[in-house]
């Protein structure tokens, strides 16, 4: 397989999958935040802002922003990088150029899922549209990975598609985990909402679809040690950050041809990156959270630079 090709699936799943998850943010983010128990959480200010800062590393400030705006840009403006619409874009071109690799089936839900995105009507979507069209994104992921398992064979383009999968979903993740934090240290002291318990972490558990799971895993309301202990921590889980280096790990081990690895390979580095994380505990990772996302998101980012080097490079 050209190296071209391989970077091409890679990246068509790792957009397949930051589009789902900007997607769901906004959609849980905007709607739970009707139902939250304090002032601040439920404030347009606040959910815009966790938003534009999931979204694009937007820096908080005082300025007023602009619902519909703030809206549109992450969902459907073509001009800016970090929206839906072109995560969307993305994810075909890079689906036309391994054409010949990939099924009929995942293509062509890969193609109406551009289409309806691409033709979705702006006004609607400024008006009401919100909870359909994310709904609508979350679905049409859901089916791609559906094709991607159901349809391909489990060989070599495969493991290259869902290491751009699993990457990107603990990347996105962790990103999710960043903003709730934010959301939580804002709002906390606000109708006595202290840190450990404040409503954004179930927020945060909804916007991963992990809610229920937690709830039955745990049979308490959410707090922030058992949220990020199973967001994190939990390889049950399967949004858990260990659950997506697990799945790494397996798939770097069917691309990989050496039976020892090389300390230089990204095999090795995927090893002492999972063995890293798989013994903390998750008391440690809450003493200093901000220093922890800092540093995982490093090393996902070390992976992904690292496998461009060894498989991807052209």
């Amino acid at each position: 397989m050209l190296a071209r090709v391989a970077n091409n699936l890679f990246w068509m799943g790792r957009y397949i999958e930051r589009a789902e998850h900007v997607a769901r943010y906004l959609n849980v983010n905007y709607f739970t935040s009707l139902d939250a128990p304090n002032e601040l959480s439920q404030s347009r200010q606040f959910v815009l802002q966790s938003m534009l800062f999931m979204a694009d590393d937007f820096t908080r400030n005082e300025n007023e922003l602009n619902e519909e705006e703030v809206l549109f840009d992450i969902a459907l403006n073509p001009d800016k990088q970090f929206s839906i619409i072109n995560y969307v874009k993305l994810a075909r071109e890079n689906a036309n150029s391994a054409r010949d690799l990939i099924s009929t089936e995942l293509y062509e839900a890969i193609n109406k899922f551009y289409h309806f995105v691409l033709n979705y009507p702006v006004e609607n979507f400024k008006k009401n549209g919100l909870y359909d069209f994310s709904v609508q994104v979350t679905e049409n992921t859901s089916i791609l990975r559906g094709k991607i398992r159901g349809t391909l064979l489990h060989d070599q383009v495969y493991s290259i598609i869902m290491l751009g999968v699993n990457i990107e979903r603990a990347t996105q993740v962790i990103r999710i985990i960043n903003s709730k934090y934010k959301d939580a240290e804002i709002a906390q002291g606000s109708y006595g909402d202290t840190l450990k318990n404040s409503y954004e972490w179930t927020t945060l558990l909804k916007c991963a679809e992990s809610y229920d799971m937690m709830r039955r895993f745990y049979r308490q309301t959410p707090t922030s040690i058992t949220t990020l202990e199973f967001l994190i921590l939990n390889t049950d889980c399967p949004r858990s950050v260990m659950n997506s280096l697990n799945e790494v790990w397996e798939h770097i081990n069917d691309l990989s041809r050496e039976k020892h690895h090389s300390k230089h390979s990204s095999a090795f580095l995927i090893g002492k990156v999972r063995a890293k994380y798989r013994f903390k505990v998750i008391e440690e990772i809450e003493s200093d959270l901000q220093a922890f996302i800092e540093n995982i998101l490093d090393d996902l980012n070390g992976i992904g630079v690292k496998l461009e080097k060894e498989y991807f490079h052209y």
